[in-house]
């Protein structure tokens, strides 16, 4: 079980609906996560409000602060996707930006508390949208967590000259805090340059491509009835693959210095 974090640099598209895309898709046993401090969507869009109270990440923030129960409110704050199998659940993000306020400060708490979910009985995967990068409040903590973070770009130009900026970025912030090298991955968002092409631009590797489908994108957004056999959903789902293999390499390289006793390494 593992955190896996998408963020993406400014105008680019797509971050919401792959996160959701992946969290109805996937076989792993997951919480999906608004994290975005701009706001959540996921909550008044495909869900269409449709909840019996108020839920969600912001809730949860003033609950920490006013008396720090994290650990046993947290389920409450759930929204089940698939109920009521509680495999595939949501925490929505903020509605509004007052809750910002709460939040924020609590990223840290946040990360911790997502790093450990694996060690309940069940654990649970967190995937967590970050929305776009350096906006007031960018949820660093819970990057620097993650096992996995996924770059969203678009594959043309313009978008490519932002990405690699923030690729820059994310790097420096990482080896600043010694994440574990290969954490970041490229997940690329329509047509324009090929994913061999934007790897040697940008130096970073491209773990999967979501195509541009409109109207399954319309259906995240807005609510309505979700096609398993669409282009989108066939691509978020084929993507829990490569990032599997990721993890599962993550993993074994650091377990092999602790099997062969050798401490501190990377």
């Amino acid at each position: 079980m593992a955190v896996i974090a998408l963020v993406a640099a400014k105008g680019s598209p797509g971050v919401t609906t792959s996160a959701l895309a992946c969290a109805l898709t996937w076989h792993r046993r997951l919480v999906l996560v608004e994290a975005d401090p701009a706001g959540g969507s996921i909550l008044a869009g495909y869900l269409g409000g449709a909840l019996d109270g108020p839920r969600g990440i912001g809730e949860l923030a003033v609950g920490e602060l006013r008396d720090g129960n994290l650990e046993t409110a947290f389920w409450s704050q759930l929204v089940d996707l698939d109920a009521p199998k509680r495999e595939r659940l949501l925490l929505p993000g903020v509605v509004d930006p007052a809750q910002a306020g709460s939040v924020i400060p609590l990223w840290q708490r946040f990360a911790d508390f997502f790093t450990a979910l694996d060690r309940g009985d069940p654990g649970y995967d967190v995937l967590v949208d970050c929305g776009r990068l350096h906006v007031p409040g960018t949820p660093w903590p819970i990057l620097r967590a993650a096992s996995v973070v996924l770059l969203v770009s678009g594959a043309r130009l313009p978008d490519l000259s932002g990405t690699k900026a923030m690729a820059r970025a994310i790097g420096s912030d990482f080896a600043e805090h010694r994440v574990p090298p290969g954490t970041l991955r490229l997940l690329v968002v329509g047509d324009g340059h090929s994913d061999g092409e934007i790897s040697r631009a940008l130096g970073l590797a491209v773990i999967g491509r979501m195509p541009r489908d409109p109207r399954t994108a319309e259906v995240l957004s807005l609510g309505g009835t979700v096609r398993a056999g669409r282009p989108l959903m066939r691509a978020a789902g084929a993507l829990e693959v490569p990032v599997g293999s990721l993890l599962d390499r993550r993993r074994a390289r650091l377990a092999w210095p602790v099997a062969q006793g050798v401490p501190d390494a990377v």
